[in-house]
């Protein structure tokens, strides 16, 4: 991120715009990243917004987005402002450091029903389970969360509160998990020094850790944008429940099944297959289409398409999620 010479004299506030894309493939949750050429570590497509040269923050960030990964977005929605003092970090990649004032930065949600490969220079659809190893439920237990239950023990040193969180976010002692948590749990690592951002914006070389828990703990990004990207997972899988914003994340001719990939694939967490359908028929949010998808590798289904025009025409929730686990 750039800064003008004006904010850098003046100590004058930078506002930041970041965008995080997700998209379903291959029946995974992926988030489109970039690397700037230098960069130690991927990031969210983002930019400075220019008062002077932009007319928006949504039409300036379509365009960084556009600019940097050659991907046109459909559905934005603003996701959050994040402010706090320091959040830029000094080591952390951005090019604006603290001497230029207060960074801002003002994130942004998109979702795509295609994962378009991009064929832009340092720009690739991610995983996000490569970030945030111990969100994935849907095999179970993720094996990422054992060494993170160690070390987070071992952080607590047996302090009441501390271990309360750790029990309560990663589910420790038999705990209930709950998959909306990923910002707090996100910032439970990083607090306790964990998470591999935490000593870099300190100025800290990375202490060495084990192998197992290094990848338990996932891979870290430019700045605050893990941060950035854990609030999106966090109001993406909220926003499941109670607007059908999965339909922007699938083509308009799709399988049951298909459809429930993708909630499983943003959810993080395997579906009642009986009570998921059912509760999509009494819902009416979906309609057959007649005829039938060969392409599915085993017995043709059935392709429906979202009811889109009731969303004028009376209030809409969004999917209820009969968890396997429930």
């Amino acid at each position: 991120m750039s800064v003008t010479p004006d904010s850098a004299r003046h100590g004058g506030m930078v506002i930041g715009l970041s965008a995080v894309v997700v998209a379903i493939q291959d029946g995974e949750a992926v988030v489109l990243g970039v690397r700037p050429r230098g960069a130690s570590a991927e990031g969210l497509p983002f930019g400075p917004f220019d008062p002077l040269g932009h007319r928006t923050f949504e039409l300036a960030m379509r365009a960084f987005v556009t600019e940097q990964t050659r991907f046109s977005l459909g559905y934005v929605e603003q996701l959050y402002t994040f402010g706090d003092k320091g959040r830029d970090a000094p080591l952390a990649d951005m090019g604006a450091r603290s001497d230029h004032g207060r960074v801002i930065s003002v994130g942004y949600l998109a979702l795509a029903p295609t994962a378009v490969d991009t064929h832009a220079p340092g720009s690739e659809w991610r995983p996000w389970a490569r970030f945030f190893p111990w969100e994935d439920w849907r095999d179970g237990r993720p094996a990422a969360l054992p060494p993170i239950e160690d070390a987070l023990r071992c952080w607590a040193d047996g302090d009441p509160q501390r271990l309360a969180r750790a029990r309560l976010l990663f589910a420790l002692d038999a705990a209930p998990w709950n998959e909306e948590r990923v910002l707090e749990r996100y910032e439970l690592l990083y607090e306790a020094g964990l998470a591999p951002e935490a000593a870099r914006d300190r100025g800290e070389a990375a202490a060495a850790i084990p192998a197992p828990l290094a990848a338990a703990l996932g891979d870290p990004m430019l700045s605050d944008h893990r941060r950035i990207l854990a609030t999106a997972v966090s109001r993406l899988r909220g926003k499941l429940k109670y607007r059908p914003v999965v339909f922007e994340l699938i083509p308009e001719a799709f399988t049951l099944s298909a459809l429930q990939r993708a909630v499983e694939a943003i959810a993080g967490a395997p579906l009642h297959k009986q009570n998921f359908r059912r509760a999509l028929e009494r819902a009416e949010l979906v309609e057959g289409l007649g005829r039938m998808d060969s392409d599915t590798g085993g017995r043709p289904a059935e392709l429906f398409r979202f009811r889109r025009e009731i969303l004028g025409a009376r209030p809409v929730s969004g999917l209820s999620l009969p968890l396997l686990r429930d």
